[in-house]
């Protein structure tokens, strides 16, 4: 069965269902490539996953030591280069509550870095990843 299965929908947009769930992605070309920047980029779509697999990591790593996550939230940024057009940075925000002791935030942290998605880009992907201990914003 296959993950995913895609199609052009023509002026650089193209649409992607998940298999398993029929959930539906958008992706269009960005702004400073020809496109419209009204979805997704794939490159944003490979930004957007380093932070929620880190993220889903971490919940992961809480439930199992009964540690609420719930409110953390991460903002991240991608950095292209030129030549050849690829990202080059990733850098990912996260935003952690203040209750978690220094054991605890360093294995939520050795979590997030370990995430699939991490291990699996470009060792010449930069990634920059910082954690901000404080009171949950909903």
């Amino acid at each position: 069965m296959s993950t995913a299965t895609a199609r052009y929908a023509g002026n650089l947009r193209s649409e992607a269902q998940h298999t398993a769930s029929g959930t539906t992605i958008v992706t269009d070309a960005p702004l400073d490539n020809h496109g419209r920047g009204e979805a997704f980029s794939p490159t944003d779509l490979v930004s957007a996953a380093l932070g929620t697999c880190m993220m889903t990591i971490m919940g992961i790593v809480a439930e199992r030591h009964q540690l609420d996550l719930t409110g953390v939230r991460f903002t991240v940024n991608k950095h292209m280069a030129a030549e050849p057009r690829r990202i080059a940075q990733i850098d990912v925000h996260f935003h952690m509550p203040a209750t978690l002791t220094e054991k605890e935030r360093t294995l939520l942290e050795n979590a997030a870095r370990t995430c699939p998605v991490a291990l699996s880009l470009n060792p010449e992907i930069r990634q920059e990843v910082q954690f901000a201990y404080g009171e949950l914003v909903s």
